[in-house]
């Protein structure tokens, strides 16, 4: 397949942050990754995720929300790491960066976020309603978001692991509280991380669709 990969960097406030950019000929979207509590833009799952995608046309975004001195603080206190907050204005940054530089052309653009990353991506899309046209959260904490949740008008798909009982618990409430926008499935079998065997897959192949149904013009 055709696709050009680049290593880049985008400023967003007062830092600098690392991302891998991957952009295949003639993208219907570009995706852009928030990962979850203590992972990085190199996370095995959203990277596998993130090829599906490629192969569907999709261009994709893997950051680092943090930048290198953050990342040391947070390795030793693994205080922001759970700052919503400081994440999704990150992403929220980074969907700026995307809208006006266009490094995957002028294409629609779709959030992606794992565990807390998800909470982030879910308060990002609620303050870019105008820029953000679809998000998938996997085995995500939605209920994070807080009262953003409610303001959110992208098109939401919750995806959850059917022996991840407490997440889905939580999804299942933030589901009822998105309405007509979210949609809740889940993948059965599956723990937390996806870890079984064609679970992570499931996953995959789920996100692709949401994304090319609602990024596609």
């Amino acid at each position: 397949m055709d696709v050009r990969r680049s290593t880049v960097t985008i400023p967003v406030g007062d830092v600098e942050l690392p991302a891998d950019l991957t952009v295949p000929a003639q993208p219907v979207g570009v995706v852009l990754f928030a990962h979850g509590s203590g992972s990085s833009r190199h996370s095995p799952r959203n990277v596998e995720v993130a090829g599906t995608l490629n192969d569907r046309g999709l261009g994709t975004v893997l950051v680092d929300l943090l930048s290198p001195a953050e990342d040391e603080v947070d390795a030793r206190t693994a205080e922001l790491r759970f700052d919503i907050g400081l994440l999704a204005n990150r992403l929220a940054g980074i969907v700026d960066w995307l809208a006006v530089e266009r490094p995957a052309g002028d294409v629609p653009i779709g959030l992606f976020g794992a565990s807390t990353g998800a909470a982030a991506a879910l308060v990002a899309a609620s303050s870019r309603a105008d820029r953000v046209g679809a998000v998938v959260s996997r085995g995500g904490r939605p209920d994070l978001a807080g009262a953003a949740l409610t303001q959110v008008r992208t098109p939401t798909l919750l995806l959850v692991g059917g022996l991840d009982e407490e997440v889905l618990a939580l999804n299942e409430q933030a589901s009822a509280e998105l309405g007509d926008v979210g949609e809740l499935r889940v993948v059965p079998g599956a723990t937390h991380l996806f870890e079984e065997p064609g679970t992570l897959d499931r996953v995959a192949e789920f996100a692709g669709a949401w994304f090319t149904t609602h990024l596609s013009r």
